[in-house]
């Protein structure tokens, strides 16, 4: 388990093996969930959206044309 202060300024370091961890580098940004709880979600905001443009493969097959797949037609 790793363990960080927060600083008079609202600040904290994040422990290297958590930046290992998440691949986190300079410029990372992290997302801070409060849960009702009282614990922390912390996520790695790492990739944009349009980081996953090309990423998958239209399927093969039967294409349909937008206002084919009108259910009120």
């Amino acid at each position: 388990m790793s363990e960080s202060t927060v600083t008079a300024k609202g600040q904290t370091t994040v422990p290297a093996e958590v930046r290992d961890c998440i691949g986190a580098c300079a410029g990372t940004r992290l997302v801070w969930h409060p849960l009702p709880d009282g614990s922390v979600l912390v996520r790695a905001k790492s990739k944009s959206i349009l980081d996953l443009a090309g990423t998958m493969k239209p399927p093969s097959g039967k294409h349909l044309r937008t206002a084919d797949m009108d259910p009120w037609r």
